[in-house]
């Protein structure tokens, strides 16, 4: 009796409503999601003239708000350089930060945060100017590098680059515009961060485009994903759980188009989902119908891809890495039961 007793206590625990974090609970609060992004990287996270901010970053923040707060519009956001946006998180300054960051080890174990999921994977790549005739990151021997200062990408730079044998002279900038601009007035015979980031910048900020080539060497893993602060499981578990809906939501073909056709569905996996059948909001300390209200927001994770940096955006980056696994790439969600 005691054994059945302790086995119905540890199920009750495991099913019961989660309890709101302090996060959840500001939110609610001030009914508006704090989001950190980028100063202004083109398919990420960039402002119009309007003022309006757009991006694939910016679009997992609106997924959150949609989730929490059931207005994706509800989203205050902060612009953050490299060096300023991971003491904007520790100090409360933000909610979250959704700013093409990468995850290592050094980060993840002592700034007192947390990476939620990888949501693009990227490698870190060079820009030059076709005139040098370039083809290989093994031919900028002596050659000036512009990088931005307080990234992975200076750190990588060089590591690869001492690996190899190759002595370089790196151009550190601490802000990002400053450092495209250095390169474009010829201060440097490469450029390098992450080749996502290369395309914007050959297709938006070059003079002329096609004087300019992105080389085919990728130097380093650059996982991006979202962060949060240490100390609340809630929230870490809601921002971690919606980007997985969106994704879950691409490989069972649930559109922002069809959702609400979705919801008829006898599937037990789009129901879970869906929260038509059973209810995981409360698991989260959210409605039963968060997953839903997220997918409506911005799309599947396919969509959100697209629209920002793929075949329907100005980058037109191909998926690669980040299609689903089930298409040859790396995107794998937990299952949402």
């Amino acid at each position: 009796m005691r054994i059945l007793t302790i086995a119905l206590t540890t199920l009750l625990l495991h099913l019961a409503p989660a309890h709101a974090g302090k996060t959840l609970d500001q939110v609610r609060q001030r009914a508006q999601l704090v989001c950190g992004v980028s100063t202004g990287v083109i398919g990420f996270s960039s402002a119009d003239s309007q003022g309006r901010w757009n991006g694939f970053d910016v679009d997992l923040c609106r997924a959150v708000a949609a989730a929490v707060l059931n207005d994706a519009t509800k989203v205050k956001y902060v612009p953050l350089n490299a060096q300023q946006r991971f003491t904007a998180l520790q100090s409360g300054e933000v909610d979250l930060l959704s700013r093409n960051t990468t995850w290592t080890l050094t980060r993840d174990a002592s700034l007192g945060l947390h990476f939620t999921a990888v949501t693009y994977y990227d490698g870190q790549g060079f820009l030059v100017p076709k005139k040098l005739r370039i083809t290989s990151a093994k031919q900028l021997k002596n050659a000036e590098i512009c990088v931005q200062s307080g990234t992975t990408t200076e750190k990588n730079l060089g590591d690869w680059f001492k690996a190899q044998g190759i002595k370089i002279k790196p151009v550190v900038f601490e802000k990002f515009e400053a450092s495209i601009k250095a390169f474009f007035s010829g201060r440097c015979q490469a450029y390098t961060t992450d080749a996502s980031a290369l395309a914007f910048i050959r297709s938006k900020e070059a003079p002329k485009p096609d004087d300019y080539v992105v080389l085919p060497d990728l130097i380093s893993k650059e996982p991006l994903g979202p962060v949060v602060r240490r100390g609340d499981d809630e929230w870490f578990a809601i921002v971690k759980w919606v980007i997985f809906a969106l994704i879950e939501a691409e490989e069972y073909g649930i559109t922002q188009a069809n959702l609400e056709q979705m919801k008829a569905s006898t599937d037990p996996a789009i129901q879970r989902l869906l929260g038509t059948a059973e209810d995981s909001g409360k698991l989260l300390g959210l409605e039963r119908d968060w997953a839903a209200r997220a997918i409506k927001a911005v799309g599947n994770y396919g969509e959100m891809f697209q629209r920002n940096v793929g075949s329907a955006s100005p980058l037109k980056l191909p998926r690669g890495l980040n299609a689903l696994w089930s298409k040859g790439g790396l995107m794998y969600a937990p299952p949402v039961r």
